[in-house]
């Protein structure tokens, strides 16, 4: 049942995490933990790459493999993007390359869980 909605749900989470990323955030998020903002930023890219995958896969019909290639290419570029808008179009977010660093591991390490989990788990 999931299957066939993850193409909607990967768009909805896509358009929130480009307004989370493009809003005014002064005051309503306040992360104290050493590289939060940074944690915050690869689990964000964990979640997006996930979805993406399953979108290609289930909704798409790509391969594993190439759904896998798509879905990080597709989260890096998403997160390049973002930065890029955020030091463009906002005047209180600034681009910051270490986000993008953040970013493309948070979808790296999605990519290896996939992988491992497609070759390991027996359906």
């Amino acid at each position: 049942m999931l299957k066939t909605y993850f193409f909607v749900i990967t768009i909805l989470y896509s358009i929130a995490l480009t307004v989370v990323c493009l809003i005014e955030l002064n005051g309503f998020i306040e992360v104290k933990i050493s590289n939060g903002d940074k944690i915050f930023h690869s689990l964000s890219y964990v979640v997006l790459t996930v979805l993406w995958y399953y979108t290609f896969y289930y909704n798409l019909k790509f391969n594993k493999i190439n759904a896998l290639i798509y879905a990080v290419a597709v989260s890096i570029i998403f997160g390049i993007v973002i930065e890029v808008l955020q030091g463009a179009v906002t005047t209180y977010r600034s681009s910051d390359i270490n986000d993008v660093v953040a970013n493309s591991f948070g979808a790296i390490l999605a990519a290896v869980v996939i992988a491992v989990k497609n070759k390991y788990i027996l359906k």
